[in-house]
């Protein structure tokens, strides 16, 4: 199984507490996209409202299960679309 099948897989398994769907069912997810090199990842999480009061966790949730995928060796997250976008990027910069 190839290293983005597998970070698909895990994120299917990251589930809204608020609608019961995953974050790829929501396609909360966008611009995947895997260097097979590095195990880099990027990627932009857009939350299902400007005011999502998941943000956060599901944010947090996501970057956790990609850091499980054997292979992944660092990750790139912008959150877009959420009031709080620009602190809560310098946060996540500040915590890779």
């Amino acid at each position: 199984m190839d290293i983005e099948h597998e970070i698909v897989e895990r994120l299917r398994q990251v589930i809204d507490p608020e609608t019961g769907a995953d974050v790829m069912r929501m396609r909360l997810i966008e611009d995947l996209h895997v260097d097979g090199e590095t195990g880099r990842v990027g990627y932009k999480f857009r939350p299902s409202s400007p005011l999502c009061p998941l943000a956060v966790h599901l944010a947090l949730s996501i970057r956790d299960a990609i850091a499980g995928v054997p292979g992944v060796t660092g990750q790139e997250i912008e959150v877009v679309g959420y009031v709080g976008a620009e602190s809560f990027n310098t946060l996540l910069k500040e915590q890779a």
